[in-house]
């Protein structure tokens, strides 16, 4: 498949490559280019940055997650029906996996997919030592894939000394610059950017942006750049991969319907995960812990994802109905993925960020906490070690933890190691209708993991469908 692509990239965190493809993927929207776009890595905020630009959902691609042919098949799949695919690196360039490998990093994204490369180059405080910092860039690997260079924060009166400079001396397109614009600037937060809806006149900030990258981009040189990416290849069959990527409930039997809690204190979603459970057979009901009293009728699987339940401790605590009604459905067998805000939601009392204790839904014994730091951060590989979710051998699991809170009852049923490291710890609750933890999961990377969970949805429609025939 022949996709135009690109992918901006930088040295460093911080260096604005958020930004740039923000206000980028709004010219893109100016002019009426049907953009699909992807965040390198496991990140979920900046990909809700990208769809309030270009008004469709954003997806990630991350090669620790995923082998070559399905990191290929969901990029071709999510860009099929777009004019260009617009990747945002992560961290610098080449750093991957445990800091000491390129596995997993910006670089590793476009080596596989073969997609050219726009170095964002942070300029403040350099002149000609931006053509050095650009050369170990170009030379670090012998197909760099970088194609073109933008100079971020870089005086007007500057700029076409540096691109001649840059361009002569290195050989190298130089597409622009950006000039400082504190007034359309992201601010952080503690989990990385703040939510979109946080930011004031956001829409009104990133238009601005794209007229100021209008005149100072080369927008048609950028898209000639991603004109020239070559066709796209993989696996006609990803069942080659893995079976479990053609399993599906049985075509007699009607979609099973998930309940997805979904609302301002849970909001980190994989949209890919979502896909495949839509593929397998589910048709996903939100509902929100905060505003809703009643779970959605007639479901038959709970999914509770990550988020921000620690600034809503007392909304969620106050929603007692709701509370009462998830302990009883998942008490009652009900099965239920849980990951991270929504493993703390399931404890007894969840810490929130003002320092107080609040009661939760009581399905796990003990309190989730806060901590000062980060807490096991980073890429891990889950060992199964109990059986979970009706399974003994789901297979190895890439998953990611990113969090500020740590819990009196981590559980027991995988081992989580650290890649390319002797580190690692017990993790997640397992049982038969339940798995739930601080870990993401990303079902692309193990689709056993969807398919052992809808099974078990499908087990439990039936076993209550009986049950109410017993009953009449």
């Amino acid at each position: 498949m022949k996709i135009p692509r690109i992918l901006f990239a930088a040295g460093a965190s911080g260096s604005g490559k958020t930004l740039i493809t923000c206000g980028f993927l709004q010219v893109l929207v100016n002019r009426g280019i049907k953009a699909a776009s992807f965040k390198c890595g496991p990140d979920y905020i900046d990909p809700m940055f990208h769809s309030r630009v270009i008004g469709t959902k954003s997806r990630n691609l991350d090669t620790f997650f995923t082998c070559p042919d399905v990191t290929r098949y969901l990029l071709m799949e999510n860009a099929k029906d777009c004019d260009l695919a617009v990747m945002e690196g992560v961290m610098g360039y080449y750093d991957g996996v445990a800091g000491t490998t390129t596995k997993a990093s910006a670089y590793d994204l476009a080596d596989l997919t073969d997609t050219p490369v726009i170095l964002i180059v942070n300029s403040r405080g350099m002149s000609v030592s931006l053509a050095a910092y650009i050369k170990g860039f170009l030379e670090y690997k012998k197909n760099s894939h970088i194609k073109g260079v933008i100079f971020n924060q870089m005086s007007p009166m500057l700029y076409p000394r540096m691109k001649k400079l840059a361009e002569e001396q290195l050989g190298i397109q130089v597409l622009g610059y950006v000039p400082k614009v504190e007034d359309c600037l992201i601010e952080s937060r503690h989990l990385g950017l703040i939510l979109p809806e946080e930011i004031p006149g956001l829409k009104e900030r990133l238009y601005k942006l794209s007229q100021i990258l209008s005149d100072t981009l080369d927008i048609d040189g950028i898209l000639r750049l991603a004109g020239e990416a070559s066709e796209i290849r993989t696996s006609d069959d990803l069942k080659k991969v893995d079976p479990a990527f053609g399993w599906s409930i049985p075509k007699e039997k009607k979609k099973l319907r998930i309940g997805l809690a979904k609302d301002e204190a849970f909001c980190f979603f994989y949209e890919d995960n979502f896909r495949i459970l839509k593929q397998m057979g589910a048709k996903l009901v939100p509902f929100s812990p905060i505003h809703d009293r009643k779970l959605p009728e007639d479901i038959q699987g709970l999914l509770l994802y990550g988020g921000y339940p620690e600034l809503y401790g007392r909304q969620l605590e106050e929603n007692q109905e709701m509370r009462l009604q998830i302990r009883e459905a998942i008490q009652d067998n009900m099965p239920v993925l849980a990951e991270c805000g929504g493993f703390m939601y399931l404890h007894q009392q969840m810490e929130g960020m003002d320092g107080k204790l609040y009661q939760m839904a009581g399905v796990i014994d003990g309190k989730a906490y806060r901590t000062p730091r980060l807490t096991r951060f980073g890429y891990i590989t889950l060992t199964q070690k109990q059986a979970v979710l009706g399974s003994k051998d789901l297979g190895q699991i890439p998953a990611h933890e990113f969090h500020y809170f740590d819990s009196e009852n981590c559980g027991e049923a995988f081992h989580a190691a650290k890649p390319e490291s002797t580190r690692g710890w017990e993790c997640i609750w397992g049982s038969e209708c339940m798995l739930a933890g601080f870990p993401h999961l990303y079902y692309y990377g193990n689709p056993r993991i969807p398919q052992a969970f809808l099974e078990k949805c499908l087990a439990f429609r039936q076993e209550n469908s009986l049950k109410n025939k017993g009953d009449q």
